[in-house]
């Protein structure tokens, strides 16, 4: 199946953390916290400003983003877990 965002949301995909600590600790998954980084996956097409131009959206697909603890809405996409957000409520863009 095959998502398109519409306006200026954005498809990411979490980015699992390693599940191994510094010493050796490993955590459950009921005590892990969900990772703030995702790697987008599909864009909208851009916001709309008061003039009626639409404005094109910063990120890209492919990009590794860093978001809030409580952004966006989770979706089930064939079994897999996503997040749709505006570009809002993405805090940076990670260069790698």
């Amino acid at each position: 199946m095959k998502i398109k965002p519409l306006g200026d949301r954005v498809l990411v995909k979490r980015v699992e953390e390693e599940e191994v600590r510094k010493g050796g600790i490993i955590l459950p998954d009921t005590a892990k916290e969900k990772p703030q980084q995702g790697r987008v996956i599909a864009v909208g097409t851009g916001k709309i400003d008061e003039n009626g131009n639409r404005r094109p959206l910063e990120v890209k697909e492919g990009d590794r983003v860093l978001f809030g603890k409580y952004a966006g809405t989770e979706v089930k996409i064939d079994e897999e877990e996503y997040l749709i957000m505006r570009e809002d409520d993405i805090l940076g863009i990670i260069e790698e």
